[in-house]
């Protein structure tokens, strides 16, 4: 009651939202994004990857391939079961990229959780622009952004907040990326 009466009576905030128009709102943009480029999407299977793809395959359906990568860092039998559930949602447009060795590898020895998320923040993007390259070269990438990665990855300089940690798809991507991003 307090949070509705600030929101509605003292900012006069106008309750007009609902999940189906908040949804309709982000196929829009997303529409206005990417026209009518293919798009690749970045799928780890959890919540945040999975509701970013279901909204852009909403948008712009068979233009969009999805990606899961399996890095060899999930529970056994997860990515199956990943896998599976997003053939389900997405039919043929998914393609499972298996990269255990290359994630374990490049992590072996690494105990610094910073380096450890850019690493991974790294070999994502070059697996996912290895990918796109046989894919027709997606201009775009689709990546399961939430705004607490954002908040969590900024540094004091951007007038944010403190860096508590940085999100792999956030603050661990590289700089010289060739996919645009796409954060509904």
């Amino acid at each position: 009651e307090i949070l509705r009466r600030f929101v509605v009576d003292i900012c006069q905030a106008k309750p007009e939202w609902t999940p189906e128009s908040i949804i309709e709102e982000s196929v829009k943009r997303i529409r206005a994004q990417v026209g009518v480029a293919r798009v690749l999407a970045a799928v780890s299977g959890g919540v945040d990857s999975s509701v970013a793809t279901a909204l852009v395959h909403r948008a712009i359906g068979d233009q969009l391939v999805a990606m899961f990568v399996n890095t060899g860092l999930m529970r056994k039998g997860e990515p199956e079961q990943v896998t599976a559930t997003l053939q389900k949602m997405l039919g043929p447009e998914l393609v499972t990229v298996e990269a255990g060795d290359e994630f374990l590898g490049a992590l072996a020895g690494v105990t610094d959780p910073e380096e450890k998320r850019h690493i991974v923040g790294e070999k994502f993007i070059r697996i996912f622009e290895k990918q796109a390259r046989d894919l027709g070269q997606p201009g775009f990438l689709v990546q399961g952004t939430i705004y607490p990665d954002v908040v969590e990855s900024s540094a004091p300089d951007r007038n944010k907040a403190d860096r508590i940690k940085t999100h792999h798809n956030v603050g661990g991507l590289p700089k010289d990326m060739d996919f645009k991003l796409v954060e509904p």
